[in-house]
């Protein structure tokens, strides 16, 4: 039986994810009660225009464009507005309020997580985000709680569901990344504008998240390296797949130890081995693989995006906040506190796979193998491939391509090895530099 009050909850924004969290409640809120000991009230819904189409049917009577008073008395706030602002303002007016705040802004918890959180902290308020990182997938409280005495190696993430579909098709289907682009389009599965996904802006925002989690140290998004997939060729993947691998677009966040030891996050394209768990997922999911000194590697994996996907998470957050108000006691703060350094990415170890086209004489590996050997870069695999006379770039000169992987090495010798290449005479052009991750 329940005998708590009923529980006031605003929801702000009624697009695609908010629509179905206020149907969600609306539906099922008597069996989510039942689950919290607490009736759950939606007191309203924010929005921009009141006669927009949606995808479920929301009362009018609970909708309003006055978001700033929709806060103000509920217990728990809701934002799924997107962008910084007025997220960021509504967000901290709920907080000050003595609130609970849910949200699914990536972009906001990565540019002002640590205002918003040390506002939670300082009223005693909870800030939850499940939803905010890989959609349906639990990801963050694995990270926050249940690997919370674990001491977590690494993360590899696949974050991004636009990209992973656009890759995906590449290699299974055979388009360019223009035709799986406008696929990806015509599905729902890019924006108009794709810009933040292809980019790789999204998975930077998600990776800065991952990382102050998993490391406790807060990483600013500026010290995320990131690269898109935009230079990604047909002709790469098609090597990747006839060599044993897959092309990704990975946020990886390392732990690194030693002297000069700290953590990294960074987004770029990188070469996953077919044996890998990641280079089975496929279409618009999502996965993410932590690696954790006790645990082991571990696995998660879903879709990554989708309106009633995003809502489960977002109600699993709903309960908590909502069970938080029952047996009562201030919020779980951020743990934070470990303030390793960030470094740069010039400062993490990986593998390359560099493809160049070379003149095919005398000396030429000899000449190659010094500039490995003057950088400190040990080679693991070469394969060399006789191009025809007439095609390349080499024109009626003979001419080779060689595909070298390197063992592990620093980001910042390995890169200084690509630019000595791309400068020596018998180098006619660097067709192809991917890093290695997952083996």
């Amino acid at each position: 039986m329940i005998s708590y009050r009923n529980l006031r909850v605003a929801v702000l924004g009624a697009g695609s994810v908010g629509s179905q969290v206020a149907d969600q409640l609306l539906t099922h809120g008597p069996e989510l009660s039942s689950r919290i000991g607490a009736g759950l009230e939606l007191v309203g819904v924010a929005v921009r225009d009141l006669d927009a189409p949606r995808d479920t049917v929301i009362p009018r009577e609970l909708l309003t464009t006055d978001a700033e008073s929709l806060v103000v008395g509920a217990d728990v706030v809701i934002e799924l507005m997107g962008g910084l602002e007025p997220a960021r303002t509504l967000i901290l007016k709920a907080l000050n309020a003595g609130a609970d705040v849910i949200t699914a802004n990536k972009a906001l918890l990565a540019t002002h997580g640590p205002e918003l959180f040390d506002a939670a902290a300082q009223v005693g308020a909870q800030l939850y985000y499940e939803a905010a990182v890989g959609g349906a997938i639990p990801i963050i409280r694995p990270l926050r709680d249940s690997l919370a005495g674990d001491r977590v190696t690494r993360i590899l993430g696949i974050v991004n569901g636009t990209t992973n579909f656009i890759l995906d098709r590449m290699d299974t289907v055979g388009e360019s990344l223009e035709e799986a682009l406008a696929t990806a389009t015509e599905l729902g599965y890019a924006e108009a504008d794709p810009t933040a996904d292809i980019e790789g802006y999204d998975a930077a925002q998600k990776a800065a998240i991952l990382a102050s989690l998993a490391f406790h140290t807060r990483i600013p998004l500026e010290s995320v390296h990131r690269e898109g997939i935009t230079s990604i060729s047909h002709e790469q993947v098609v090597a990747a797949r006839k060599a044993g691998y897959v092309v990704k677009l990975l946020a990886i966040c390392d732990r690194v130890d030693g002297e000069n030891g700290g953590v990294s996050a960074r987004v770029h394209p990188a070469l996953v081995p077919l044996d890998h768990p990641l280079a089975a997922v496929h279409g618009a999911n999502n996965a993410v693989f932590v690696e954790a000194e006790a645990a082991g590697p571990l696995m998660f994996y879903g879709a990554g995006a989708g309106g009633i996907q995003t809502a489960s998470a977002v109600l699993g957050d709903v309960v908590s906040a909502a069970r938080r108000h029952v047996v009562g006691g201030p919020g779980v703060a951020e743990s934070q506190h470990a303030n390793l350094p960030v470094l740069p990415i010039s400062a993490v170890t990986t593998r390359y796979q560099i493809t160049l086209e070379v003149a095919d004489r005398a000396g030429v590996l000899a000449a190659i193998a010094g500039i490995f050997q003057e950088r400190g870069v040990s080679v693991e695999t070469l394969e060399q491939t006789v191009i025809p006379v007439g095609a390349g770039h080499a024109g009626n000169q003979p001419a080779a391509t060689l595909v070298i992987g390197t063992h592990e090495a620093s980001e910042a010798d390995l890169a200084a090895t690509v630019e000595s290449l791309t400068g020596n005479d018998v180098v006619h052009s660097v067709t192809s530099v991917l890093r290695v991750e997952g083996l």
